[in-house]
């Protein structure tokens, strides 16, 4: 079974340039924001760079890309000209998407801001049966959140209620943050088994499609979000073994989206092969 690891990648450059990045760390896939992470400008895509890039993932039997949209996007602002920017935004990285299709696109659910988790979770789904359509060919990914303030998607339970709906449910699925779930109270240092379970139950793993394999600077159940260096925070590196190595985990692709640079990103990748069974 291939072992799918990747990073964080600046789009910057072009699909190409990340590709080979991605190929000079030892990588078979990567993650990259859609546009700008603090703000709403996307760089225009380059036909000719996309086919250069699908040709070299060929070559190199990549693994699924995941693209990750901007913090900045919330649909379930209590603001409406946010939650119109979310729409309007996210219906342009869908579309932009086409270019690379097959792949996932990952957003964070957003903020209620005192409206409440029920209409918070209203309003995400509202928006997403607004965009997605029966011919869409990325598949949308949901990730699990930290739970800090008031964000939506601090508990599995949230995110199946989005879930359960939407019009098009098999365009969904689920992006796990082992750092997230860690500071929201879900012990996978200790009962990685029971969390699992717990996520089957009210999700179903066979909605889990990809892994943010982070470490964490808090300590559990902080409902903070700050990432750490594989190994350097509270989850440890043998939380991150049974991970990777876990029966109903390991064919998942993995992206790390931890503090480093390439030559970073080339130790962590060397180090969870030296750890993958």
């Amino acid at each position: 079974m291939t072992f799918i690891v990747g990073c964080h990648l600046s789009a910057s450059k072009g699909f190409l340039s990340m590709g080979h990045d991605a190929l000079s760390i030892q990588a078979n896939t990567f993650q990259f924001f859609t546009r700008n992470p603090r703000g709403g400008a996307a760089k225009a895509i380059d036909p000719e760079d996309v086919q250069a890039f699908l040709a070299l993932a060929r070559e190199h039997s990549f693994g699924p890309l995941l693209a990750h949209a901007s913090y900045t996007l919330n649909g379930c602002s209590a603001d409406p000209r946010v939650r119109t920017f979310a729409t309007e935004t996210m219906a342009d990285d869908l579309q932009r998407m086409e270019y690379l299709p097959g792949n996932f696109y990952n957003f964070q659910p957003g903020s209620h801001l005192g409206q409440g988790i029920p209409e918070g979770i209203r309003l995400i789904v509202e928006m997403l049966n607004s965009i997605m359509s029966a011919d869409l060919r990325t598949t949308v990914l949901l990730e699990t959140m930290s739970g800090k303030g008031s964000e939506v998607g601090g508990k599995f339970e949230e995110l199946g209620q989005i879930l359960t709906g939407l019009k098009y449910p098999e365009k969904m699925g689920v992006c796990l943050d082992t750092c997230h779930i860690h500071d929201a109270g879900y012990d996978v240092v200790n009962d990685l088994d029971a969390v699992l379970e717990h996520f089957d139950r009210v999700i179903g793993l066979k909605l889990l499609r990809a892994i943010h394999l982070n470490d964490s600077l808090n300590a559990f159940a902080s409902h903070k979000d700050r990432h750490a260096c594989l190994g350097q925070g509270h989850l440890g590196l043998e939380t991150i073994r049974r991970v990777i190595n876990h029966p109903q985990l390991r064919q998942l692709p993995f992206y790390r989206e931890t503090p480093n640079e390439l030559e970073g990103y080339a130790a962590e990748i060397a180090l969870l092969k030296q750890l993958r069974d």
